[in-house]
């Protein structure tokens, strides 16, 4: 070891050694603790519209935030309809666009300006939600903005519309965790592993995609059952979220999540869960034991 320092060596490790391994002790090496760390990004994207995406995307945000208690950002990328600030009750004098449009003078002042924060420890970053002009996604531009707001706090959650495009295919790629959500009907089916596949294929070395099954128990709708779904689509199902359109409806008429409106409920119980599952993070209710079994969340 000392002939090993003489000659300049600032690393070693002993084999049998796994992928991982050698990355992080090569990371390691090369990491400036001068610089920010980066967040995890967690990206939801809808197997199809209307499964419920954009309101998981934004719960899970919430119960990071307030049930977690860590600093979160929420990113609203469905420029046209997104509805982040709609459900939050926020009316934000600028948006996501305007960091977009001005990607290369982007910084900290830059993004504190444009962010707004319904809660302590939650930032987002509210998309304008208006049709009075087309739209274009840079894809350059997008990667530029994302990678600054990654060093904004630990946890990002992208609320990505239902498209597909070059930025999104940036986007999903560079994610750490993908949550594919997906309500348990074939369109969806299909639709999802569609997305698993280019996702397999594109981050061989990341965390595989994951799925939410959205809206289970619609009364008189067939449905395919959570193992039947996992098998065909080729990733495992992390959760069900029980349809529950009463409880949802209230808590977005009255600009709240899920989880303050009517926290005692199934499905902000598996919300809650899933959210402590994508930090790694424990809620209060949780350190009491058995919380993944009480609300149907998978611990595979």
């Amino acid at each position: 070891y000392r002939r090993l320092m003489q000659m300049g060596v600032s690393e070693y490790v002993v084999a049998p050694l796994e992928p991982v391994q050698l990355i992080r002790s090569i990371g390691q090496l090369y990491a400036d603790p001068d610089k920010p760390f980066a967040g995890r990004v967690a990206a939801f994207v809808g197997a199809r519209g209307g499964v419920g995406a954009s309101s998981l995307a934004h719960n899970v945000a919430w119960a990071i935030s307030e049930q977690l208690a860590s600093n979160v950002t929420l990113v609203d990328l469905d420029l046209p309809f997104g509805t982040a600030a709609l459900d939050f009750n926020e009316d934000p004098p600028q948006s996501i666009i305007e960091a977009l449009a001005a990607a290369d003078k982007v910084d900290e002042m830059f993004l504190d300006r444009v962010v707004t924060r319904p809660t302590e420890r939650l930032q987002l970053f509210s998309a304008p939600a208006k049709l009075e002009r087309a739209m274009e996604m840079d894809p350059e531009a997008v990667g530029v903005v994302l990678d600054k707001i990654r060093r904004t706090g630990p946890h990002i959650v992208l609320d990505l519309p239902h498209q597909w495009n070059a930025w999104m295919n940036q986007t999903l790629v560079s994610a750490d965790d993908i949550i594919i959500v997906a309500s348990p009907d074939l369109t969806s089916l299909r639709n999802a592993r569609h997305l698993v596949e280019f996702a397999s294929k594109a981050r061989q070395n990341d965390a595989p995609p994951v799925v939410v099954l959205n809206m289970v128990g619609v009364p008189k709708r067939p449905e395919i059952a959570l193992k039947d779904f996992a098998e065909h689509v080729g990733a495992p199902v992390i959760a069900e979220i029980p349809f529950d359109p009463a409880s949802f409806g209230a808590a977005m008429n009255n600009g709240q999540m899920l989880m303050d409106a009517a926290g005692a409920s199934k499905a902000a119980q598996t919300i809650a869960g899933l959210a402590s599952r994508l930090t790694g993070r424990a809620p209060q209710a949780q350190k009491k034991g058995g919380l993944f079994d009480k609300i149907g969340l998978s611990k595979r």
